[in-house]
């Protein structure tokens, strides 16, 4: 608190603190109920919008390791110059790449946070952690990671989704080619995962850490963790309980060493127990580990028994903090934050926050970025054995209380971008902060791992309705996060969790979202055609229209998409009808905005316009005014002034093309959709220069390439090309857009 790390005392501090006063249990309770109140009103807990590549907390009583430090120092010296600017431009160099390899336990991690946090200077862009999950079933694949690290450099989502994997790679290596930064790629399971992550040229230095040498990676530097020597071990244990304490008992402090077999997370683990109770020697410290280490189930990291250290600190957690350690292995996610610890074990948000803390000060728990937790995989191993051996038959309860939850939770964040929805009820029992969409989108993402299992479990369970539930309300959402790579999974469950309730109209609406996950998100236009013709026969069969249209939309989408324009035009043409039929402004908007563009593909221009005018009536009309949303309007009115000014554009009709042009400059950027920024900017720019405005088509020239990290590289040099001829005064823009 005094160093500004924390807002309150943790629960272990006040214990401490009770027992140095020797506080008996009334006065202990009356000092730890001061502490809760010290602490900021109850409000539900929201994750924070914090990075979650960004680095997790490192450890702040890091020793030893002073060989494997110098070695990655001069690697990192190394990165930093990686030549002049003369010599990069002449003869590239890759950057290093350091592969840190041991046992579990051994520090892997905490090496790797302690090189970048102290070479935070010479890497001013900073630094990322992207955890590989080497060791689960699904390991994170390279391109998984690729679309991940790109949104931690700021590449949106809406600008990924278009492109293919390929696409997606070619603009990682562009970035990490200028980026000066430090990436770690923890807990990496094979060099399949990691050999397309590495930079060809450039100065961003990666780390890997691994259980594995990963031999297969040529060109990589190496630094091996076994053991710490008896020096570093005793140093480690000065650090976390204090120089007189271990000085004062140098021979017991070497019984603990051993007993901990030299490991780094059992020394801590350790530690930390007897740091916070003063009225324990090392010595007791050291009986107690022998005796547990003879009487509890072992667990071991290759020939390193660690069981001892773990078993003892939990063996003295708070009954509660231990029963939370054992839940909280059902965590399905590699991490989580109060609110599911809360539900997990059933308790209060202030005591779920406060056993938490009692876990994280024992060293039974790891901070993640965003004001989360998460196991070592460990202590994760030792958590889920212990669960077994003492809850039994609590764990289906359990579970379902916490799927429950998660999926509650998920379709009211879900239903914020929903039509008809928004602002959600007030509910005292939801525990997190929902009160607008980015609360929203952000508890979606950090918790992703955690609903999407959930999600699979409810299906495999067959609670159809609910799987329907959960897919129906993240269908809007998911234009959001195109790039996430789950939405194909999620609408095939739910389009068969339809099918299995024999509910035709339903089983149509998530073929038509399976149609649009299939090429939005995978570009698989078979597969996309597939699912939105049998959503068509199944829409017809049920006599539901507004889901025969939605099938028509998505047909004429993927048509165009392949230049089968007359197939295009016949498909939204009966869209809009059957739309009309329905009384679904909303769907007739849509499907008309795709008209519009599918009619100026085909030179039907004059019919496009009458469209266009058709939107812009509807809009207008105040018959319609409560019946569209303002985000349906807004996005509306942005598309169809978009798709208009193709049509002046490509009719030469420069002055209209501006007009257009100029009255959404801006709105794509503040939605985040940089590609389509980008060639607002490009066509506005052209449409300068045809009216021999130079210097503003120049101006426009230039904000495109303000957009280079985030818009495609033939973008760019079209505008560049383009900039260069309104400078020399040879102007030479194309006549045609897009």
């Amino acid at each position: 608190m005094e160093r500004g790390r924390s807002l309150r005392p943790h629960r272990g501090t006040v214990t401490a603190l009770g027992q140095g006063l020797q506080l008996d249990d009334a006065g202990h309770a009356e000092l730890l109920a001061a502490a809760r109140a010290a602490r900021p009103g109850p409000s539900p807990a929201v994750p924070a919008a914090v990075s979650p590549y960004a680095l997790p907390r490192g450890a702040r009583d890091f020793v030893g390791r002073h060989r494997e430090l110098a070695h990655l120092r001069t690697v990192v010296a190394l990165a930093a110059a990686n030549g002049g600017a003369a010599e990069r431009a002449t003869h590239p160099l890759a950057p290093p790449v350091v592969v840190v390899c041991g046992a579990p336990g051994s520090g892997k991690t905490t090496l790797a946070l302690r090189l970048a946090e102290e070479s935070a200077s010479v890497f001013p862009d900073g630094a990322f952690l992207l955890d590989m999950q080497g060791l689960d079933d699904q390991p994170l694949s390279a391109e998984q990671a690729v679309v991940r690290l790109l949104d931690a450099w700021g590449v949106d989502d809406a600008d990924l989704a278009p492109h293919s994997a390929e696409e997606c790679l070619a603009r990682y290596r562009t970035i990490t080619s200028r980026l000066r930064a430090v990436l770690v790629l923890d807990n990496a399971g094979s060099e399949a995962q990691i050999r397309p992550l590495l930079p060809r040229e450039g100065r961003l230095l990666v780390v890997v850490t691994s259980r594995r040498t990963l031999a297969g990676l040529e060109g990589v530097q190496r630094a091996e963790l076994g053991a710490l020597d008896d020096e570093e071990s005793v140093s480690l244990l000065r650090a976390v309980v204090g120089a007189a304490r271990v000085d004062a008992e140098p021979e017991a402090a070497r019984s603990v060493t051993e007993l901990c077999g030299h490991l780094p997370l059992a020394l801590r683990v350790a530690a930390n127990w007897v740091a916070t109770r003063t009225n324990w020697s090392l010595q007791r410290l050291a009986d107690r580990l022998a005796d547990e280490d003879r009487r509890l189930d072992a667990l071991s990291a290759g020939d390193l028994r660690v069981n001892a250290a773990f078993s003892l600190s939990y063996s003295r957690l708070d009954p509660l903090a231990a029963r939370m350690f054992r839940l909280l292995s059902l965590v399905p996610g590699r991490d989580f934050g109060v609110p599911l610890a809360a539900v997990v074990a059933g308790v209060p948000l202030p005591d779920a926050e406060d056993q938490l803390e009692e876990l994280l000060e024992a060293g039974l728990l790891m901070t993640s970025p965003g004001d989360r937790y998460r196991f070592h995989d460990l202590l994760r191993l030792y958590a889920s054995a212990r669960h077994r051996a003492e809850d039994g038959t609590t764990s289906a309860a359990t579970q379902s209380r916490l799927r429950s939850w998660l999926l509650d939770t998920a379709v009211v964040a879900g239903r914020w971008y929903e039509p008809g929805f928004g602002t959600p009820p007030p509910d005292p029992g939801r525990l997190v902060a929902l009160d607008d969409r980015d609360q929203a989108l952000r508890w979606i993402k950090a918790e992703k791992d955690n609903w999407l299992s959930a999600f699979r479990e409810a299906a495999e369970n067959g609670e159809h309705a609910r799987v329907t539930e959960v897919a129906e309300a993240m269908h809007w959402f998911s234009d959001n996060w195109v790039s996430w790579g789950n939405w194909t999974e999620i609408y095939r469950r739910s389009a068969e969790a339809a099918a299995a309730l024999a509910d035709l109209a339903l089983e149509a609406t998530h073929r038509n979202y399976l149609a649009w996950a299939h090429w939005a998100c995978d570009h698989n236009h078979a597969a996309a055609v597939d699912a939105a013709t049998r959503a068509l026969g199944l829409a017809t069969a049920a006599a539901d229209v507004v889901q025969e249209a939605w099938a028509h939309v998505y047909l004429s989408w993927l048509r165009s998409a392949v230049d089968d324009l007359a197939s295009a035009a016949d498909h939204v043409s009966l869209a809009m009808e059957l739309f009309d039929r329905a009384d679904d402004i909303n769907g007739y908007l849509t499907a008309a905005n795709v008209t519009i563009r599918v009619l100026e593909k085909a030179g039907r221009t004059r019919e496009a316009l009458k469209t266009y005018q058709e939107v812009m009536d509807a809009l207008a009309s105040p018959g319609n005014r409560d019946r569209i949303s303002p985000s349906v309007r807004d996005v509306t009115t942005l598309v169809a002034t978009h798709n208009v000014a193709f049509i002046h554009f490509n009719r030469g009709r420069w002055d209209a093309a501006v007009e257009a042009l100029r009255s959404i400059r801006g709105q794509f950027e503040a939605r985040g959709l940089y590609e389509q920024a980008g060639r607002v900017h490009l066509m506005l720019a052209h449409a300068l220069a045809h009216l021999g405005k130079d210097s503003e088509a120049a101006a426009e020239y230039r904000a495109v390439l303000a957009l280079q990290d985030r818009i495609p590289a033939a973008v760019l040099e079209e505008a560049r090309t383009s900039l260069t001829g309104v400078v020399a005064g040879r102007p030479n823009p194309p006549t045609r857009f897009g």
